[in-house]
């Protein structure tokens, strides 16, 4: 509910680190949470939860445009570092 109440942002970034955490269950199923830091030109640092797919799309050192609503990754248009 939290995030619904923020502004849906759009800021240059980087891709700082990429972690993903295995959690395992008693009925012997596990998932995998994966998680992008990403810093922004004032050198703020935010880690983002992301689906798969985006965790393996994404590499160390990209720059591009993150796209953010509170705490809610919504996505991450990779272009030419110009900063």
């Amino acid at each position: 509910h939290h995030n619904n109440q923020q502004p849906r942002l759009s800021v240059e970034a980087k891709v700082v680190s990429k972690r993903s955490m295995c959690h395992h269950s008693r009925n012997s199923t596990s998932t995998t949470q994966y998680f992008v830091t990403f810093e922004v030109e004032s050198g703020d640092r935010m880690e983002m939860t992301v689906n798969g797919w985006e965790y393996g799309e994404l590499a160390e050192g990209d720059f591009g445009k993150l796209k953010f609503q509170g705490t809610r990754y919504l996505g991450f248009e990779r272009q030419q570092a110009n900063y």
